[in-house]
């Protein structure tokens, strides 16, 4: 799978990249990646989602915050994809910044997210012995070809 890029990481390839689950794991597909570089996933909107009833009852919307998270985990599965499973049971990753988040038109319920998450900087180190690796990332949400959202992410992984 870490061949370097390509190829479709299907719903139930992407738990074994992510350590999130249900009702958080955002992500129901990988349709392109190239390791180092740039990945591209896509976001199901349905409106079974579980926060569809309270955000909004009588105008459901995807938060914007979600997106955000959608889009991290897009930039988390291409560092592990980028690591060649480098990554341990151990290794932790978090969203570790937030800049320049701008957010254009909502995600609804029947809406197909695309999220494009492209490596602005990708940075290795070590201190105290643990392993880190920061990685910052240029990303948008689209609908079709409609901008959603737009931000600068960082992400952290302890390994």
């Amino acid at each position: 799978m870490s061949e370097g890029h390509g190829q479709t990481i299907e719903a139930v390839e992407l738990r074994k990249l992510l350590l999130h689950r249900y009702p958080f794991l955002l992500l129901d597909r990988v349709t392109a990646w190239e390791k180092d570089k740039s990945i591209t996933a896509i976001k199901n909107v349905t409106v079974n989602e579980p926060y569809m009833p309270g955000h909004f009852p009588q105008f459901p919307i995807m938060p914007g915050v979600l997106m955000i998270e959608a889009l991290a985990q897009a930039g988390g599965v291409l560092i592990n994809l980028s690591l060649a499973g480098d990554l341990g049971p151990d290794s932790r990753m978090y969203l570790a910044g937030i800049s320049k988040a701008r957010f254009k038109r909502p995600a609804l319920p029947g809406d197909v997210l695309t999220l494009k998450t492209s490596v602005g900087h990708l940075r290795e180190m070590t201190a105290g012995g643990q392993r880190r690796i920061s990685a910052q990332f240029d990303c948008e949400a689209l609908v079709g070809d409609e901008l959603a959202c737009r931000a600068e992410l960082l992400n952290v992984v302890d390994v």
